[in-house]
């Protein structure tokens, strides 16, 4: 029988708990990522349990620790940081979105060795974290899901990594939004 979302939402705290979740074992050698698919008509309610695991994690355990990284959050940090978000904006409205996702992504130097978004998640992980990556359909297209599990794999892969993606993950094909297939991405596990 397939779980709801509650249902599914309720599993996690105690996966998150678990000493050999935590120490990335019985994968295989594996590197630690899982992805949380759920239906994007449910984004709000995920969005909520995100904070409330953050909540109880964080202020009741001194073991370990939540890191939320919300893609798009970071993008508009980055670009408010360089000076570029308000020039982003008026290139957008002049030329085209095109145009200003092209000038995004040149500026964030994405899947790039200095590639800011991943620098911006490498300088903040622990080694006791538990990393959530949020903000997946935001930060469409900008950033695709696929790109950001593979750029992410060679710099933080000593934690685990748990991208929460409004749409389907079949273990094999990222389908954002249930509509847009992204590139397979097989090196991820399902979370639930």
């Amino acid at each position: 029988m397939k779980k709801n979302i509650y249902q599914r939402l309720d599993l996690i705290l105690p996966k998150l708990m678990d000493t050999s979740f935590r120490e990335n074992k019985g994968l295989g050698n594996e590197i630690g990522f899982y992805i949380f698919d759920y239906n994007p008509k449910d984004e709000i309610l995920v969005r909520e349990h995100i904070q409330f695991l953050k909540q109880k994690i964080n202020n009741e355990n001194s073991e370990i620790k939540i890191k939320e990284f919300d893609l798009y959050e970071i993008i508009i940090e980055i670009l408010q940081e360089k000076g570029y978000l308000q020039k982003t904006i008026e290139m957008e409205e002049k030329k085209s979105t095109q145009k200003a996702i092209d000038a995004i992504k040149k500026t964030l130097r994405l899947t790039q060795n200095n590639d800011l978004i991943v620098d911006h998640i490498r300088q903040r992980v622990e080694k006791d974290d538990i990393v959530f990556l949020t903000g997946i359909g935001k930060a469409w297209p900008i950033i695709r899901s696929h790109t950001i599990l593979n750029t992410l794999h060679s710099v933080v892969d000593y934690v685990p990594l748990i991208m929460f993606f409004p749409g389907t993950y079949d273990g094999l094909e990222l389908q954002l939004f249930d509509e847009i297939k992204d590139d397979n991405y097989y090196r991820a596990f399902k979370l639930i």
